[in-house]
């Protein structure tokens, strides 16, 4: 989903939000929260939701969340008493409120890589994806047996390139454990702990219609 409002692009397929050419830096979790207000617009998402959805079987303050918003307004020039883009609901949550469009984007030709875990998809940007326990990981996954810091993908040219980080219990691709990085290709299955993912490569990806704000169309979602 590619989306614009005002001066930005949110992009889901490469996780990244875009003010005119350049990327905004984003945390991965802020990421999380602003994806899933958008998927919600124009509804309000309760703090419990946004909780099990960010941090799920995990216990955090609630200051945890206060400061993703305060992050996200960072970002977008947003004023908590005179929002334009995230209204803050009191006692409940917090809503996207901006005037939206979804863009129609070319097609893209090299193959456009991510990860399926279960029932859900996890695109996968140029440049380095780690996964692990740490919070700044763009693949988390809750799990004793995991390292911080377990592996990474590193996505050049359209190919992607798995790599273990020294982790304890090690990382496996397809059934075997990595030695040395390992150039993926469509289908590969990688065992992170209890966390079998299954790479794909998609040589295109579809166009989106055009759509004014209102809730979107239901598409897979990464979750940490």
């Amino acid at each position: 989903m590619r989306l614009t409002f005002g001066e930005f692009v949110f992009d889901s397929d490469t996780r990244e939000v875009f003010r005119g050419a350049e990327t905004v830096p984003i945390s991965p979790k802020a990421f999380e929260l602003l994806d899933l207000l958008i998927r919600h617009r124009p509804k309000a998402v309760s703090k419990e939701e946004i909780h099990e959805r960010l941090w799920p079987k995990t216990f955090v303050s609630d200051a945890s969340l206060s400061n993703l918003a305060a992050e996200l307004r960072a970002v977008f020039r947003d004023d908590a008493q005179r929002p334009r883009v995230l209204r803050t609901v009191r006692r409940f949550g917090y809503a996207f409120i901006a005037e939206a469009q979804a863009s129609r984007k070319e097609p893209r030709r090299e193959p456009a890589c991510r990860l399926v875990w279960e029932t859900r998809e996890i695109g996968l940007p140029a440049g380095e994806t780690l996964l692990g326990r740490d919070d700044d990981a763009g693949v988390w996954i809750d799990d004793a047996g995991v390292s911080r810091r377990h592996a990474r993908i590193v996505v050049e040219g359209g190919r992607a390139t798995l790599e273990d980080l020294r982790s304890k219990n090690g990382t496996f691709h397809n059934g075997s454990r990595l030695a040395r990085p390992v150039r993926l290709a469509d289908g590969d299955r990688i065992q992170v702990g209890r966390a079998s993912l299954i790479f794909r490569e998609l040589s295109q990806v579809r166009s989106t219609q055009t759509e004014r704000s209102g809730k979107a169309p239901p598409v897979a979602a990464r979750r940490k």
